[in-house]
């Protein structure tokens, strides 16, 4: 299994960019003339993207950068700290749009309806435009997912704001914009925990999910003069690369050249059945150390 790094449209980013700020000025006015916590919710939902989109493609850029005497590992971390922080500031917005929503329940407050219906809709079209420039990229890249969240949940949300607004000019319900505002909330903090949880594990370095570690050790086990792989360590440095240290030891005192070529073929196999793209064994024979299958 090969892993590729799909590369990002910085142009599709940077007009998803500019569309989000067309949409989150007009849902701001719109919110204060009309006095909809749903729409402010959506606008602030908006800017959020807004901000979302420009750290994406700031650290994309960040991560393209080489690798230097400085830092070994290169930039492409940037991306997942970019996610992190991004899937975190969704989580903020949303017990604030929370905390606002149970005040306007309390004291539901009259709302111009077709500021917010018309403003709801153009949401939904602005939206669903950046949604379609980022789609292709959405799913190698968990830097652009976290803005592809983003919109996703602006779409939802709009639709939501026009509902909402149809009940308003129809029914005068106008406790419906803050309750509509909590179920925004509520669907803000439920699609960033994943992400969060995601990379997290990246940057803890926890090994991937996808990886069994026990089964690396038995079809390490299975090739020809190989005893075992101990003290292993597996992790990732960012989404699409898996990186795996480990000691192996080898059943005979062989050459160097030969134990090169064995490492050489352990690493094949790794690659092609676990999809690590870094390997890094440290060869041995007789060696009285310990045989804990994870490193310590």
């Amino acid at each position: 299994m090969n892993v590729h790094h799909h590369p990002v449209s910085r142009r599709n980013l940077a007009l998803a960019v500019v569309l989000n700020i067309v949409i989150t000025a007009a849902q701001l006015v719109g919110g204060v003339i009309s006095g909809s916590l749903a729409l402010l919710s959506d606008a602030l939902h908006n800017f959020s993207d807004v901000m979302s989109l420009l750290i994406s493609w700031f650290a994309n850029r960040i991560a393209t950068r080489e690798a230097d005497a400085k830092s070994t590992f290169g930039y492409r971390r940037a991306e997942i700290l970019a996610a992190l922080f991004n899937a975190s500031a969704l989580v903020g917005i949303g017990i604030y749009i929370v905390y606002e929503a149970i005040g306007r329940m309390m004291h539901p407050e009259s709302i111009d309806s077709l500021w917010v219906i018309w403003l709801g809709v153009l949401g939904v079209l602005v939206n669903g435009g950046s949604i379609w420039l980022l789609h292709a990229d959405a799913r190698g890249n968990v830097n652009i997912k976290a803005a592809y969240l983003h919109l996703l949940g602006d779409v939802l949300t709009s639709v939501a704001v026009v509902v909402g607004g149809v009940l308003i000019h129809f029914w005068q319900i106008f406790w419906i914009d803050p309750l509509i505002s909590i179920g925004i909330a509520i669907y803000l903090v439920y699609a960033s925990a994943g992400l969060i949880r995601e990379t997290v594990g990246v940057l803890m370095q926890f090994a991937p999910e996808t990886v069994d570690i026990g089964r690396i050790a038995e079809e390490v086990r299975r090739v020809h003069g190989i005893e075992n792989i101990h003290h292993i360590h597996l992790w990732r440095l960012g989404e699409h690369e898996i990186f795996l240290e480990a000691h192996v030891d080898f059943s005979s005192n062989i050459r160097l050249k030969e134990a090169t070529q064995k490492i050489a073929e352990i690493e094949k196999l790794l690659n092609e059945r676990f999809g690590i793209t870094h390997v890094t064994l440290q060869p041995e024979y007789r060696r009285d150390d310990s045989k804990s299958l994870i490193g310590g």
